[in-house]
């Protein structure tokens, strides 16, 4: 991951020029700098889980694990949101799991699916099923994907402005994963991946480009633009066809019944998780956002342009 981030650090400093624009004063750079440094952290601990994930448990489950972000909603709904909504989305929470929990044990396979009976095709011969201790590896980046655009949410509510500290982050996820670089280098434990696994040139600048660059200006104009958040029902539907496409394209052991009926109770638990609480606050008072987490307006900053 560490080969991947630093030429798209690079791209995104030189797009972006974050050292441009005039300087900031110490109380703002303690509220945004400091935590697009920290958040850069926060990247590189999940860049690192999200590849352990894909590598254990594949691409189905490492891209419906980013999902598990929205338990954050359950998080703020306790620490902050009124009592009558808590069970709600507790139960969304509930729901959440139990997606989880069919995924892990290989219910969009055909493999293990319970749902692959009625076809007469014999079954190719898989690994075993994950099971729940599998998943915490990408469930666990999911959670960390979300804590990350929280901050970022939180330090900046401009869309310049969220590019350049972007840029700052990704920089800063490059360093932090530098030690670790250098120390499977030293210690040899990449070598027997690197060998079992070839990553090809167009597998290489693919993830470059649009698994990392793309990627973040693409959410950018769907957030804006259409209202697609991440995180949400909605998203999942979108990302759950494309999941489709390429299982299917690619002949994987996928079982549409299974996968459709997991990423169904995913959305629910979803929806019910970060389900909006519309109720009357003041001007000032706590707004919650998308992934269901709150934060309050006065305490929001703004960079110079």
């Amino acid at each position: 991951m560490f080969c991947c981030l630093l030429p798209a650090s690079i791209i995104f400093l030189v797009l972006q020029k974050p050292w441009k624009g005039r300087s900031l004063p110490n109380s703002q750079a303690k509220f945004q700098v400091v935590p697009t440094v920290i958040n850069g952290g926060i990247m590189a601990l999940y860049f690192i889980c999200w590849g352990k994930g894909l590598l254990s448990c594949g691409p189905l489950i490492a891209l419906l694990s980013e999902y598990a972000g929205a338990a954050l909603g359950v998080l703020s709904a306790v620490l902050y949101g009124q009592k009558v909504h808590v069970w709600k989305k507790v139960g969304g929470f509930v729901a959440m799991l139990a997606a989880y929990y069919f995924l892990s044990i290989g219910w969009a396979t055909k493999t293990y699916s319970p749902f692959y009976n009625f076809s007469e095709e014999p079954l190719p011969q898989a690994k075993q099923s994950l099971g729940l201790k599998d998943m915490l590896v990408p469930i666990s980046a999911g959670i960390l994907s979300a804590l990350r655009r929280v901050i970022a949410r939180r330090v900046s509510l401009k869309s310049q402005l969220k590019r350049r500290l972007h840029a700052i982050t990704v920089a800063s996820a490059t360093c932090f994963l530098l030690p670790v670089a250098i120390w499977n280098i030293i210690s040899g434990a990449s070598s027997e991946t690197i060998i079992t696994l070839p990553l090809s040139f167009w597998a290489y600048w693919g993830t470059i480009f649009f698994g990392i660059i793309f990627l973040f200006y693409i959410e950018n104009i769907v957030e804006e633009r259409l209202h697609l958040v991440f995180s949400s029902p909605r998203h999942l539907m979108v990302a759950g066809g494309g999941i489709i496409l390429m299982e299917i394209k690619y002949g994987m052991d996928f079982s549409l019944l299974g996968f459709l009926i997991c990423s169904s109770i995913l959305g629910f638990g979803i929806y019910e998780a970060t389900s909006l609480e519309r109720y009357k606050k003041g001007p000032l008072g706590p707004h919650e956002v998308s992934d269901g987490t709150y934060y309050d307006q006065q305490q929001s900053f703004h960079l110079p342009s």
